[in-house]
């Protein structure tokens, strides 16, 4: 393993994927500081620019996005009480606070040292674990890959939203659209409707674009539009001699730091649990050891650091199940396989045994991102306090045209701006009506492959059904799938997570 890493960074240790990396980075955390934008639309934005790199450096350059954005968005949480995402949320509890007490460098270093730590943790998690979840994966058959699947389409329902039913029914509709298009067996019409721009199915690019920029912008421009012009105002005095956090300070959260990374790694390597979670057990968990919980709130920097540990660790973790089974632990990780599939590679259980040097670079360089993480984002903490300062006037209208421009220039081709469009207005009503994004989006990167092992498992056990619950491998992950599935039924509709209110304990429930 050790020799495949070093090959890995003589493979990635280039002046261009460098430059992509820090570029990676960069994006992410000015995306990340913008409140409601975030970097899961600079995916889906800048996924498109890729098609021209090298693999390394287009995977390079996106990783850099995902690590950035995250971090990026505790900055608004800190200085202004508004989480760029729903990861940052128990951020601003007492991050927000130290602003008003005049220490907002000092929670924004620590918000970075604690990203940076936990994403790091978590990064050498996945290096260690991916080749023998590989391993493992290549004993599984169709029965089994069709069971995990099944599991991962009940974890995400269940968990992406408040209602099991609505959950599934957006992934069953997003297993439904990726039907469209030419049978891959026999090569039969499905759904086209003689449009020759739909004969090798919907784009995944357009869809994208479509569910969570363009519909993002849209319900932005509905629910704000009365604030478009306003600017945001940063509420504290900036004293100079309050801004260092002192190494004391950070060694005094070393137990949290790793304790966080620990539960962000864990949760990062369940498909459909989440950020978000991982951030609020991460916080729980922190305030329940400390033995001045009553601290966390007030302006408590060791809340901050379990907070960004824990939602930075998933980001590594989430790539375990992606790389060693194909099945992606979020949407991040969902967008990352359609990179993947883009650039010829297919994640799965050969993906280490086909492209094993291309991993391994992989690897090396999201270590390498880190290091540029922690260097643009030091030397960025001022710059970004402006940046929040944008108003949204300026900021809608660019997102729109670059999502225009992301979906037209691969393909040239206005029918998937009307694809993006169309996508745009179903992630709005989505958006309204309580429905995941989330889910749709991963039933339609996963429906192809449901569709191949389904069928598969079909024609070698003569069309029984039973053999999910034969199989010794199988019939663990069947039962799973109905525990989950009696249990998101059960329980109880609970209200949205708050960034002010409710208990770290209330938040974890209702996610």
């Amino acid at each position: 393993m050790l020799d495949a890493l070093i090959l890995g960074f003589s493979n990635a240790f280039t002046l261009v994927n460098l430059c992509f990396i820090f570029l990676g980075v960069a994006t992410g955390l000015l995306f990340g500081v913008l409140p409601g934008v975030g970097s899961i639309t600079a995916l889906s934005l800048l996924i498109p620019v890729t098609f021209y790199m090298s693999p390394v450096t287009a995977l390079a350059f996106l990783i850099g996005i995902t690590k950035g954005g995250t971090s990026g968005g505790a900055i608004p949480a800190i200085l202004i009480n508004a989480p760029g995402s729903a990861e940052n949320v128990a951020t601003a509890r007492d991050g927000y606070p130290l602003t008003k007490q005049g220490k907002p460098m000092k929670a924004m270093k620590m918000a970075l040292y604690s990203s940076v730590f936990g994403d790091t943790c978590s990064d050498v998690v996945l290096i260690l674990l991916a080749a023998p979840f590989a391993a493992l994966a290549l004993l599984f058959g169709p029965p089994e890959i069709t069971a995990i699947i099944l599991l991962a389409f009940t974890l995400i329902a269940g968990l992406a939203g408040k209602s099991l039913l609505k959950g599934l029914m957006a992934a069953a509709l997003g297993v439904f659209l990726a039907t469209v298009g030419l049978d891959a067996q026999d090569g039969t019409q499905r759904m086209t409707f003689g449009i020759v721009d739909l004969y090798d199915g919907i784009s995944m690019n357009a869809m994208a674009i479509g569910l969570f920029a363009f519909s993002s912008v849209i319900s932005q421009l509905f629910d704000h539009w009365q604030d478009l012009d306003k600017r945001l105002k940063i509420e504290s005095r900036f004293d100079k001699a309050l801004q260092t956090l002192h190494f004391h300070e950070f060694r005094a959260c070393i137990k949290t730091l790793f304790r966080s990374a620990y539960i962000g790694t864990f949760v990062g390597m369940l498909p459909g649990l989440g950020v978000t979670l991982a951030a609020f057990l991460g916080y729980g968990a922190a305030k329940r050891a400390s033995k001045t919980p009553e601290k966390f709130g007030t302006g408590h920097l060791e809340g901050i650091a379990a907070t960004e540990a824990a939602n930075s660790a998933v980001a590594g973790a989430n790539l375990i199940p992606t790389i060693a089974l194909g099945i992606p632990g979020n949407v991040a990780a969902a967008l990352l396989i359609g990179a993947f599939i883009i650039h010829g590679i297919t994640p799965g259980p050969f993906m280490m045994q086909q492209n094993g040097d291309l991993v391994y670079a992989i690897f090396a360089s999201m270590l390498m991102a880190n290091f540029a993480h922690l260097i643009v984002g030091r030397l960025g903490i001022p710059l970004w306090v402006k940046v929040t300062q944008i108003p949204k006037a300026i900021v809608l209208p660019i997102v729109t045209i670059l999502c225009v421009v992301g979906v037209y220039i691969p393909a040239y081709s206005f029918f998937e701006v009307g694809i993006m469009f169309v996508f745009a207005g179903l992630g709005y009503i989505m958006r309204k009506t309580g429905f995941s994004i989330v889910a749709l989006f991963i039933g339609f990167l996963l429906g192809p492959m449901l569709e191949q092992v389904l069928r598969q498992s079909m024609v070698l056990h003569d069309n029984d059904v039973l053999i999910f619950f034969t199989r010794p491998m199988a019939l663990p992950f069947m039962l799973l799938t109905i525990f989950f599935i009696w249990r998101f039924a059960a329980r109880k509709d609970t209200p949205p997570a708050s960034a002010t209110q409710s208990s770290e304990e209330d938040q974890s429930k209702a996610l």
